[in-house]
């Protein structure tokens, strides 16, 4: 009979896992022992880098993420990209070493008391197998687990003698099992939706990341343009992913964050498709009506929840791009007489000035922005400059953490360029948010991973001085950054940096660095403040 390590190992290859993101300690060491040679370790000098790392995989791949963790300290300070998995519908199994179970009741040191509970709220299943042999069907649910809808985290810990005893005579069975979650729209549903949009004077779609994560992006835009309809993205804080080209003639922007926003922006249709999202990531709370007048909403969604809290309209809970396909089928072609209106106009950088705004540098960066091009954010007070002026057109170009957690940018951008090899990777971040993740340069320098960071250094937390606006307070102390280095920072992790000034010398460091096929920095000051163009 196999080892549950053996049995473990052949899990992993069964499920294309063969990449695994750790930071290891003792706890840790028997699952790593004599590492199979088909097998690739991406070590991380800290848990929360690791998470994000294998999240920014995980989602670029399409495969499970796995995330091998240092039993409770390790889940602590992972935790926070855990949340951020969560929010972006990562599959991810995340397993933790556990102490030898004969001194469990003890509690020697590095046992993790409550291993279970400690990261229940923030995976969809947490478990901790009562015996050895149970090991393997445990890891195997847990895979089954986190790519059912909705995606999401799994965890399971394990004692760190359990894994060269034998495992449970079943276990061939558990290996040898598959799963799949993906189901249509129910067809009265989606036919009653058809007859809607149909019969809708000005219908709108609004696109949320799981168009592009279900594989619907072609979808959406055959709806789009068979129905005539304008599209918005849903708001920028809310979704990891891009639904729709946003260089698309019938793209028409962001939503804005607020209820009050969006119901300004809707006013005028009479019908609110909202498609692979949920309704809506409102943040700041500026109060409205949820709707305009003489309004009504549809959503599908392939996540329960998100069908169940929305505070308004009908929701079709099914996959997003078979009920896309299952949708256009039947609504066919809109009437002649309807116009989505006429198409944004190209994005201009303003007028110049020194040191660059937000808007300037984006535009520098679409200058310079391969076609294949991927972009991770982290920038928060220039995510809608970067969103209006690269008008992102691709799928599987887009990352944010949708949970809004700093930290995320910076570790998934390097799992996404291991990921995407053949695909130039650009991590766009402010200073800031570098630091919560800024051991992933030296991953990064490493591993050879050809990934281009562009910081943008403001000497403050922008976006935290907006929301003091929005929030109508004043005096709050920690907002402002002097003094940070990123470029010296990195160069100690080994990463190749340099700082430049003004838009012409961003474009051209930028295009060098991209072409480098290197691991590259480039910081550039940008005057304070939100940039919205």
């Amino acid at each position: 009979m196999a080892t549950v390590r053996e049995a473990t190992y052949d899990l992993f290859r069964r499920h294309a896992m063969t990449t695994m993101f750790g930071n290891p300690g003792s706890t840790e060491l028997p699952m790593l022992a004599d590492f199979p040679g088909d097998f690739r370790y991406v070590l991380g000098l800290q848990e929360a880098v690791v998470v994000g790392m294998a999240d920014g995989f995980a989602q670029a791949s399409g495969t499970t993420g796995l995330v091998n963790l240092h039993t409770a300290p390790g889940v602590g300070n992972a935790m926070g990209a855990i949340f951020n998995a969560q929010a972006n519908h990562t599959p991810l199994l995340v397993t933790a070493g556990q102490q030898v179970r004969a001194v469990h009741g003890m509690q020697a040191n590095l046992t993790n008391r409550d291993a279970v509970r400690m990261p229940h709220p923030l995976v969809k299943w947490s478990y901790e197998p009562p015996r050895a042999a149970d090991v393997p069907h445990a890891l195997a649910r847990a895979i089954h687990t986190t790519n059912l809808p909705p995606k999401g985290p799994a965890f399971v810990s394990i004692p760190m003698d359990d894994w060269y005893e034998e495992a449970d005579a079943g276990t061939p069975h558990a290996l040898e099992r598959e799963t799949t979650g993906r189901a249509a729209g129910d067809p009265d549903a989606v036919a009653d939706l058809a007859k809607r949009l149909g019969a809708a004077a000005n219908p709108v779609l609004v696109a949320g990341p799981d168009i592009d994560a279900s594989g619907g992006w072609e979808l959406a835009v055959e709806l789009a343009e068979r129905q005539r309809l304008p599209v918005y993205a849903i708001p920028a804080t809310g979704g990891g992913r891009l639904g729709f080209p946003e260089g698309h003639a019938n793209f028409r922007g962001l939503l804005p964050p607020a209820i009050a926003g969006v119901t300004e922006t809707l006013q005028g249709h009479d019908l609110v498709l909202v498609v692979g999202a949920s309704v809506f990531a409102y943040y700041p709370y500026i109060p409205g009506d949820l709707l305009p007048d003489g309004a009504a909403l549809v959503q599908i969604t392939s996540d329960p929840d998100e069908a169940a809290r929305a505070p308004m309209g009908n929701s079709i809970v099914a996959d997003v791009a078979l009920t896309l396909r299952t949708l256009i089928d039947a609504a066919g072609d809109a009437p002649g007489s309807r116009d989505p209106g006429p198409a944004r106009p190209d994005p201009e950088p303003g007028e110049p000035q020194d040191p660059i705004t937000g808007t300037q540098a984006m535009h520098a960066l679409g200058s310079v922005f391969p076609g294949d091009g991927i972009v991770v954010l982290e920038a928060p007070s220039s995510t809608l400059a970067l969103r209006n002026q690269l008008r992102i057109s691709r799928p599987g170009s887009y990352y944010f953490g949708a949970g809004g957690g700093l930290g995320f940018g910076r570790a998934a951008a390097v799992g996404v360029q291991m990921a995407q090899p053949d695909r130039p990777v650009v991590c766009v971040i402010g200073e800031g948010s570098v630091q919560y993740a800024v051991t992933a340069f030296w991953t990064a320098a490493a591993y050879d991973v050809p990934l281009t960071v562009l910081v943008l250094r403001n000497q403050e937390y922008a976006i935290l001085k907006w929301f003091q606006m929005a929030e109508q307070v004043s005096g709050s102390p920690g907002l402002d950054l002097p003094a940070l280095d990123t470029a010296a920072i990195a160069r100690g992790y080994g990463v190749e940096s340099r700082s430049v000034a003004g838009a012409d010398e961003l474009a051209d460091a930028m295009g060098e660095a991209i072409a480098a096929g290197a691991p590259r920095l480039v910081e550039v000051p940008i005057a304070p403040g939100m940039w919205l163009a």
